[in-house]
């Protein structure tokens, strides 16, 4: 199994809004997608900045670039993403799950 893990950053007054964008929109992609296992959303207040991490669970890299693409280290952004993150960060990370 592929943990794959990507990091954003709001500002505290989207906190709220964009938790429920990721639930309405972003966690029902990767819920549909072939290969998916799971996923843990987290998210944290630091000053004024938001910060959120999103950890999701594939059976293996092929699935995962039916997800995110041939490029799949590239981060994959919604174009509501505009309204929210303070920049974007373009590559995730992947490690291998060796236990859980």
């Amino acid at each position: 199994m592929i943990a794959r893990i990507w990091h954003g950053r709001t500002s505290v007054k989207d906190y709220e809004a964009y938790t429920q964008f990721m639930q309405a929109r972003a966690i029902p992609d990767y819920r549909n997608t072939i290969g998916f296992v799971k996923l843990s959303f987290l998210r944290m207040i630091e000053g004024d900045i938001a910060h959120f991490k999103l950890i999701t669970y594939w059976e293996n890299m092929e699935v995962i670039k039916n997800f995110a693409g041939d490029d799949f280290s590239k981060a994959k952004y919604y174009p509501e993403d505009e309204s929210f993150l303070l920049e974007f960060e373009e590559r995730v990370q992947h490690y291998e799950v060796f236990a859980e």
